[in-house]
């Protein structure tokens, strides 16, 4: 059992906040770990709670879709979020909930290693980036954190709210695509 399997296995099992009184699943993550790109939620919806998986409703297939864009896809990218268990009625984590699973995230982070992070929307931008980080003028830009390249994209839920959007996430997605040719 890898140690990252090990991790898994832990998380299976977390009550260190409110969210597991309610959770159907832990959604830990997917993908790889050998992944060079790390792909990060702010937390699992009703599907994902469902299935035990990130990102496979609505927004997942969206998500799927943009990577296919830059010829990539989840045998190749891990995808986790910042909290593992799905807040009620979808809304935004709490600090409180985001403070009880960084332990998972970070150590996922650590045995994974990616060179590059993407933030999926605002709420894990702000933890990544920079705490004042604004989805609308700063998606799409590179930041340097602990010798990784992050970037936030919007997040698919939005995209699927307001397709407007999809023509700037698509220039995101090419400077993906060039940072990841590079690895």
């Amino acid at each position: 059992m890898t140690e990252l399997e090990k991790l898994r296995e832990e998380c299976l099992g977390c009550e260190r906040c409110e969210l597991c009184r309610t959770r159907t699943n832990v959604v830990f993550g997917v993908g790889p770990e050998t992944a060079r790109i790390m792909f990060i939620g702010e937390g699992p919806g009703e599907n994902e709670d469902l299935q035990g998986v990130p990102f496979v409703g609505r927004g997942g297939k969206l998500l799927d879709d943009m990577l296919e864009l830059i010829n990539l896809d989840r045998t190749k990218v891990y995808i986790a979020n910042m909290v593992k268990c799905r807040p009620p009625k979808n809304r935004d984590p709490l600090p409180t909930e985001q403070a009880a699973c960084e332990h998972w995230l970070s150590r996922q982070i650590e045995l994974i290693n990616p060179r590059i992070i993407v933030c999926l929307g605002r709420i894990a931008a702000m933890r990544f980036i920079k705490p004042d980080f604004k989805i609308t003028r700063e998606h799409g830009q590179w930041f340097e954190k602990d010798g990784r390249r992050v970037m936030a994209l919007y997040h698919p839920a939005a995209l699927l709210r307001d397709p407007r959007k999809r023509p700037e996430t698509f220039d995101d997605l090419k400077r993906i695509q060039a940072a990841a040719a590079k690895l």
